[in-house]
This record gives C-alpha cells, structure tokens and sequence, in this order.
C-alpha cells in the first residue's frame, strides 16, 4: 500500500526574537542559504540601549562607593586597635561595605542581563540551511517568542505519512522502504527513522516517518511512501458481528453463529483489530462458519434464519 506525503527538512526551526519591538532590517529572501551564527533580522525596542546604558552606570556608581567604602573600613581597623573608635562602629563600617559589595554583585547580574537582551535584537541562525518562509515584514511590530522566519537545514530530507495502527507490525526504526515521487519517475529508497506510539489527533492512523538521504528529493515534493501488508493468517470476522452479554454477571464476547438454518451464540475472545476485522482467539469458530453480522439484537439463541441469496 502507498501512503502520500510531503517532504521535509530533518532540521527546522520556526525563528523568534526573544524581546518585542519594530523589525528594522531583515538581510535574507526566501531560499536563500546561510550561515550557522549570521545576522538575519534586527530588532527596534527603544528600551533595550537605555536600559543597558543605565544598568552600567549602577554599576559604576556602586563599584567607586564599594572601593571607598573598603578603605574607610581598614581605616576603621587601625582606629580601633588605636582604641579611638568602638568595636560597634568598626562593625557598621564592615556592615556597609558588605551591603555594597552585595549591590555592585547584583548591579553586575543586572548589566548582563540587559547586554544579553541588547544581543537578543539581532537574530541569528541557530544552524546552516536555507530560509523556507518569512512571515513578517519590516516595520511590523513583532512580540516576544512570535514566529518571524523558517529556516530548513540542506543535510537531510524526510518525509511524514499516516498510516493504520495495525500496519505498524513489522516495522522496525533503520528498516528501508520504497518511494516514489509523485510527478516524476523513479523509486527512491527511504529509511524508517520514527515510529508514532500515539495516534495523530485523536484520529486511528499513527504517524511514521522515513528518512530520504542523499537522493533526488527537494523540500515540498510530493512522494508515497510503500509499505507491506503484515502477514496474519489468524482468524477474522467482521466487528458487527461480536456482541457482548452479560452472562450471570460475567460481562463476555460472543456471535451468533448459524447451523442447519438455526442461529446458535458461541462465546469468543477477541484479538487485535484489523480495520473493520477483529481477530479471534481460541478455536471457539472455524474457517468457513457463518456468523451474523446484522439484526443482532432482534435474534435469540436458537432462533430459525434464512440465508438470502
């Protein structure tokens, strides 16, 4: 069975400014290819330069009070052994220079901060690649952590597909399978990199997808992807036909299986589920039994039925 798909970067990343502003330049187009660590975009936030250029002068201001503070405190110490002052005023001097040095520690703390968010106005490109979509223009307002371009890295492609949870038997991550392009000839070869455990969006088909390294494929192509129908050569029977009962208390699975034109119920256990099938457990049914799959509710045990052509 084919399975359609689009191809893909392995690497991608929606790129965002971690400040607000207005963007003031952006220096790449669409498909253009760059360099891991490139300027790409820069940001405009009136606050970020003034905020930097007041968080040094703090700093400034308590690193001159912190070094005057530390001479007036080994002045302190030669008066009080000269026994002019009192071992509570030495403490007070010691006391304030402590504070400042304390302050000139967070002052620091704070100039790093805004200098990192000073660099934070300049987007730069996270890894080599090529930019897929720009999703704002110059001069757009832009908020913290909103979506401002994509960038697909070149060095490997890959496709993602949905398929039925039962086709997942037999699947193993490395396994190679076969590809074909769409709207051209030729097979390519996949290999099996992620096998969903979960289904896709509460739907019953669970995604896979499959590496294409080093081959004729471009991002955006369409492709399906081959996978074999997993051999079972259990028992099936269709799912409208099992019902359950209740039987003195016993909740148990069970159809209604048909003899000589009469419908006699045979408890059974169920398997996995196969599409509109459910394998059977046990020998509790044969190969070739009839059993109804319609009207369920409406027969007894017993019950006479004619088998329409």
């Amino acid at each position: 069975m084919r399975f359609a798909g689009v191809v893909r970067a392995r690497q991608r990343a929606q790129l965002t400014f971690q400040v607000g502003g207005v963007l003031r330049s952006r220096s790449v187009e669409i498909g253009q290819a760059v360099e891991q660590g490139q300027v790409l975009a820069t940001l405009y936030n009136p606050e970020l330069e003034p905020a930097r250029n007041a968080s040094r002068a703090r700093l400034a201001e308590l690193r001159a009070q912190a070094a005057q503070a530390e001479r007036e405190a080994q002045r302190s110490d030669q008066l009080f052994e000269r026994g002019v002052i009192s071992a509570q005023q030495r403490e007070q001097q010691q006391a304030r220079l402590d504070a400042l040095q304390a302050g000139v520690a967070s002052a620091r703390a704070s100039l790093s901060q805004t200098e990192q968010l000073q660099g934070e106005s300049q987007l730069r490109a996270p890894f080599a690649g090529r930019i897929e979509a720009l999703l704002v223009e110059p001069g757009e307002f832009i908020a913290p952590g909103q979506p401002v371009m994509g960038l697909a890295a070149s060095n490997g492609l890959e496709v993602e597909v949905l398929i039925p949870g039962h086709m997942l038997e037999g699947l193993a991550v490395g396994q190679q399978l076969p590809v074909w392009q769409s709207l051209a000839d030729g097979q390519l070869l996949g290999r099996v990199v992620e096998i969903g455990q979960g289904s896709s969006q509460g739907s019953a088909l669970y995604p896979l997808v499959v590496a294409l390294e080093h081959q004729a494929a471009r991002t955006g192509d369409a492709v399906e992807v081959g996978i074999g129908m997993p051999s079972d050569d259990s028992l099936k029977i269709p799912l409208a036909a099992v019902m359950r009962l209740s039987n003195g208390g016993n909740d148990g699975l069970a159809v209604f299986r048909v003899t000589d034109g009469r419908v006699e119920r045979v408890p059974v256990q169920a398997g996995a589920l196969r599409g509109e099938q459910v394998t059977l457990v046990g020998d509790s049914l044969q190969a070739g039994d009839l059993v109804v799959y319609a009207g369920l509710t409406r027969l007894s045990d017993g019950d006479s039925v004619e088998l329409l052509p």
